[in-house]
């Protein structure tokens, strides 16, 4: 058997529990690919779009609806040694790929700023939307994954004093029918990176030119502080993180001081009075 069929066996098999199913159950549960869809699959290189990538080359062949799929790579500046691995990755997965370039780490390494990385994420989202227009593609699909979510979750209350998450998927305010959607947000790291070592599959990590040349990051250094703390409190609630994300979905609005919505201010007071 050729080795990327063994790779794509793998997923629905030996990870059918802990990878297949949760991709299958967030496809469904959150309406993420519809029949006559057009996703456009967004390949930076790492283990989980790689991952994401497959899951729906899967799903076209075993799935109960019709899509259509692009596998994009945009190549933002990479040296020559990640730019090959990602080509060499694609080929052992058997998936074809697009490369289009763009010149985000010229542009960016000329940011003042004391990390670069809040730019980086605008300019990268602004050339996919635009690529997959130029496509006709009307949904993106990103490799976020679960612990993606709970280290967003945490960082937005420890460091943005707000509670939002990292949501399943979301329309464009500035490109109207497109959705970028998450369809790995139920599967865990974990999970990836025994996919990953079980078919000894090696990708590239952050190809970040800024990082390349820079010790410290304080974005990437606060995402690895909430990695320790979940790690910490797992030690005595295993499930911590799975609380944390089912916290999400049962909010219990009768308890919250405040929200706002649509930019529209709330307070527990508004209807304080009337509930006498």
């Amino acid at each position: 058997m050729e080795r990327y069929k063994e790779i794509e066996r793998s997923i629905i098999t030996k990870y059918r529990k802990d990878i297949w199913s949760r991709f299958v159950k967030a496809v469904s549960d959150y309406e993420l690919i519809k029949e006559n869809d057009n996703v456009m699959v967004c390949i930076s290189g790492g283990k989980d779009s790689f991952l994401l990538a497959k899951c729906i080359e899967e799903l076209i062949k075993h799935g109960k609806f019709k899509f259509k799929a692009h596998y994009v790579v945009m190549d933002p500046g990479y040296n020559s040694l990640n730019r090959k691995m990602i080509e060499e990755n694609a080929k052992i997965l058997n998936i074809p790929i697009e490369i289009f370039e763009s010149n985000i780490f010229e542009v960016v390494s000329l940011d003042e700023s004391k990390s670069p990385c809040y730019l980086c994420a605008r300019m990268r989202r602004g050339h996919l939307y635009a690529k997959a227009k130029e496509l006709g593609c009307n949904k993106i699909a990103l490799g976020h994954h679960f612990d993606d979510v709970i280290e967003t979750t945490l960082l937005s209350m420890f460091y943005g004093a707000e509670v939002k998450t990292m949501m399943p998927k979301l329309h464009s305010d500035n490109f109207e029918g497109i959705d970028l959607i998450r369809p790995l947000i139920l599967v865990k790291e974990k999970d990836i990176i025994s996919w990953r070592k079980y078919n000894n599959l090696t990708f590239i990590n952050c190809a970040c030119r800024f990082t390349e040349k820079s010790s410290h990051d304080e974005s990437l250094s606060k995402r690895k502080e909430m990695k320790t703390l979940i790690e910490n409190l797992r030690k005595t609630n295993p499930d911590v993180d799975h609380h944390i994300f089912t916290a999400l979905t049962n909010v219990n609005m009768n308890c919250i001081l405040g929200w706002h919505k649509d930019g529209v201010e709330h307070s527990f007071l508004d209807e304080y009075d009337e509930r006498k």
